[in-house]
């Protein structure tokens, strides 16, 4: 068994084989380089924008507090325009392959990555529970607070990323990952209007509640879709894309026949109560699954949530320049303290004694090592001399005179 080390984050991964991630993705990680790391900025610059501007789209979505339109049918668009992406691109790759590589748009190459690509059902199907999620959660929380409360993510997946991917981190991300709920306890203190009820539960407990499904469900369904995506890593992004798309627009189609029944037939019309705030909000989504993909297969999941706490700041500006939020003594010492977190745990510092005792225990284990590969090379060397020893003239000589 061997440790690696995330060129991203710095947490330390047990490599147990296929079972955790694939050979591709650890040649990937082995030939990390300054197009990548200008990858991950790029990735980075991109979700902060795209998620700093959901929880405010979502917001202007609202109509007399609530929704007008069925918020299964967004998630479901969300997952077509996906799908019609994902199709896009798999043509314009399909145009620009080498000569010699396996054809994408083959049916033995398509039957064949589906059913490698199976598991990305399961974090399809998650997904598709925690896009209506987001919707509930505005109900009850304005955007600056919604996007505090997701940055609990990044404990329960470094958790989940433990367990499932068997990875380590240092004592000081764990620290790291302390403060960051330490930041959102302290903008937490101040969050709900008293005398609110949701689903007839006092409001409290409604909240909490919505508040756990919330942060483990979209947990669960990021660290298995890491998984699946970098378990079949050989995979073009774009087919896996599609699977992965297809499986959640097949999920929320389900979602919305349920609700046919459950309401009528008039609730089946899927542009019902929609305008061009929601247009931009699936839009918005789309985009956000699909800049998502490249982080869990290219970068790592830890990444992709510290890099959506920066949207933090953002959401939270805008939220009180367009809607009247005020930016509370809370919430700007909890977005402090959630920023000396990031810091903290992609600080070199917080890899230092680990790699200092792995770099002596290499030190030891290389010298070890070479002092063993002189000796054999000596005792080698010795045989090579007396086997290709020549007798001389003066050692035919009798030793006795004659």
């Amino acid at each position: 068994m061997t440790m690696m080390e995330c060129s991203v984050c710095h947490s330390r991964l047990t490599a147990t084989g296929t079972k955790t991630v694939s050979k591709a993705y650890q040649r990937h990680r082995s030939d990390f380089s300054s197009k990548s790391r200008a990858l991950n900025i790029l990735l980075v610059v991109g979700d902060c924008i795209l998620v700093g501007l959901q929880p405010i789209l979502v917001y202007m979505c609202k109509v007399d507090g609530s929704f007008k339109f069925s918020p299964v049918s967004v998630n479901f668009l969300t997952e077509a325009t996906k799908v019609l992406f994902a199709i896009m691109m798999l043509l314009f790759q399909a145009r620009h392959q080498k000569v010699g590589e396996k054809p994408l748009l083959s049916i033995t190459t398509f039957v064949q990555a589906a059913r490698n690509n199976v598991l990305l059902a399961v974090p399809a199907l998650l997904y598709a529970i925690n896009n209506y999620l987001k919707f509930i959660m505005q109900l009850y929380f304005n955007p600056a607070t919604v996007k505090m409360l997701s940055n609990l993510k990044v404990l329960v997946i470094a958790v989940l990323l433990k367990i499932i991917m068997r990875r380590r981190f240092s004592l000081i991300q764990w620290e790291a990952l302390a403060l960051l709920l330490i930041g959102i306890s302290v903008n937490q203190l101040r969050f709900l209007p008293e005398g609110t009820t949701a689903l007839g539960l006092p409001v409290a407990t409604g909240a909490y509640l919505y508040t756990f499904i919330f942060v483990t469900i979209p947990s669960l369904a990021s660290v298995f879709n890491e998984y699946a995506l970098k378990s079949q890593f050989e995979t073009s992004i774009y087919l896996q894309n599609l699977f992965l798309y297809g499986y959640g627009a097949i999920f929320n189609l389900i979602g919305i026949i349920g609700t046919a029944i459950l309401k009528g037939p008039s609730s089946f019309d899927l542009l019902q109560g929609h305008s061009r705030a929601t247009m931009l909000l699936i839009f918005n989504n789309a985009a956000q699954g699909i800049l998502s993909s490249f982080f869990f297969k290219y970068a790592d999941t830890i990444l992709k949530k510290y890099s959506s706490t920066v949207a933090t700041i953002f959401t939270g500006i805008a939220s009180a320049a367009l809607f009247g939020h005020t930016l509370t003594i809370n919430f700007i010492l909890g977005i402090s303290i959630v920023f000396i977190s990031m810091h903290q745990f992609f600080s070199p510092l917080s890899k230092l004694k680990d790699e200092s005792q792995n770099g002596l225990e290499m030190t030891d284990g290389q010298n070890n090592q070479r002092s063993k590969d002189a000796s054999f090379i000596n005792m080698t060397a010795e045989a090579n001399k007396d086997a290709s020893h020549h007798v001389g003239p003066d050692e035919r000589a009798p030793l006795l005179p004659v």
